[in-house]
């Protein structure tokens, strides 16, 4: 009775030595340990240039690699059908710039929407409705500077950390952010247009 290896390629793996195994790139398990063993230490690609690159891989041919290391081998993919494999150069993190990039885009982040705050304020003449309410309730003229503006700012600041669930390190419950959730569907949107691009071209069709 043949051994059943199952493999879950993941999408996109990022490695860092020009010799990738299958254990870098997906999940492997086999009931007969010495095949889950070899079946990692599968090459399943060679890395000849020195840049930074994204590599198109087929699950196919891994399968069919596997199948010649071990013919009796069943294998089940239960992972990607084709896959990214995205080499980053070895190298020193370079804190100083991923902190400069950070700060510029909290600079841009916090002035865009102060921009943004503020021309829909003007566009719904928000001050002027504040000023109508005051005198309603009151029965006097509103100096620009009451409780309806002071709630107002107060509720915009908590409606922004409640709806983006997060402030600092502390995080309001464990759902992901919604900036985390439009980060991750950026990722699949670009690992599936590479991968569809990828097929285009091998195929002699490319709408670009």
């Amino acid at each position: 009775m043949s051994d059943t290896l199952y493999i879950n390629i993941k999408q996109n793996s990022e490695v860092h030595k020009k010799d990738v195994f299958l254990s870098d790139v997906a999940d492997v398990y086999c009931v007969n340990r010495a095949a889950e063993s070899k079946a990692k230490a599968l090459k399943v690609l060679t890395i000849r240039e020195n840049r930074n690159k994204r590599y198109i891989l087929a699950a196919i041919d891994v399968i069919e690699k596997l199948q010649e290391q071990d013919p009796k081998l069943q294998i089940d993919n239960l992972g990607e059908v084709s896959f990214i494999v995205d080499y980053q150069k070895p190298g020193r993190p370079a804190y100083f710039t991923a902190w400069l990039k950070t700060l510029f885009v909290c600079v841009i982040a916090f002035f865009g929407s102060a921009f943004a705050i503020m021309t829909f304020n003007n566009d719904a003449s928000v001050s002027d409705v504040f000023k109508e309410i005051y005198r309603l309730v009151m029965g006097a003229e509103s100096d620009g500077f009451t409780v309806l503006e002071l709630s107002y700012t107060v509720g915009l600041a908590l409606g922004i950390i409640v709806f983006f669930n997060h402030f600092a390190k502390i995080k309001i419950n464990t759902d992901p952010t919604p900036l985390e959730v439009e980060m991750r569907l950026y990722e699949d949107n670009i690992n599936k247009t590479l991968i569809q691009n990828d097929g285009r071209k091998e195929s002699g069709i490319d709408v670009t």
